[in-house]
């Protein structure tokens, strides 16, 4: 795709969602690390559901590390998978605090040593912890619209989704782009059925043309 229509894009996005925020909600840095751990196979609105209570429970990184799993588990049973998630969590808790000094680090290599992190929890992390320019982060909401776009070659890889769209994205707009992917996704562009007529981004889209023509 040609630099200004790559450009148009990011624009049209930021002028229709002005607010890129992770919808995961938290207050201190490790509980977007955790959050994030939670929302695997789940819901960000059921994550948000039951983090509340969760960190009520354990109000500091000190409390998580010293948690049973099994009473962690409690707490997040919803979510799914949760003696998993549960085990991660206390896990990362005792490394952050054992080998990070009680700080979610800021590097991919550190944070991949984390129980539970792959690529596309530490993008995150990069992205709106630590304000690193350049990561992507590859969810089902930006692997589905950037290959109906045209952005990538339409791979499903999410490692593939993330090398393609850095070379072509501004970097100190990557991570708000892929925020605006995920809006983009639930309010128009979903898996189940893209709304090219409503959508604003059609003129670009190469799934939209090839939707038009039938």
């Amino acid at each position: 795709m040609k630099k200004e229509n790559v450009a148009a894009i990011v624009g049209t996005l930021k002028e229709l969602y002005p607010d890129s925020l992770c919808s995961l909600q938290y207050e201190k840095d490790y509980e977007l690390l955790f959050a994030v751990r939670l929302s695997a196979q789940c819901t960000d609105e059921r994550v948000n559901k039951v983090t509340p209570a969760l960190y009520e429970r354990f109000p500091t990184l000190e409390a998580f590390a010293q948690a049973d799993p099994e009473e962690v588990g409690q707490y997040i049973h919803s979510c799914g998978f949760f003696r998993g998630k549960s085990r991660d969590l206390v896990l990362c808790a005792q490394m952050l605090l054992s080998e990070y000094g009680g700080k979610v680090p800021g590097t991919m290599e550190d944070l991949l040593r984390l129980p539970g992190v792959g690529r596309k929890t530490a993008n995150l992390i990069l992205g709106d912890i630590h304000n690193t320019p350049g990561v992507v982060v590859a969810d089902t909401h930006c692997i589905r619209i950037t290959g109906r776009l045209g952005l990538t070659d339409g791979t499903k890889d999410p490692a593939k989704v993330e090398q393609q769209l850095r070379k072509i994205l501004p970097p100190e707009e990557s991570n708000n782009f892929c925020h605006r992917m995920v809006l983009h996704g639930r309010a128009v562009c979903t898996a189940r059925k893209a709304m090219c007529g409503s959508c604003t981004l059609a003129s670009w889209c190469r799934y939209a043309r090839s939707e038009f023509k039938k």
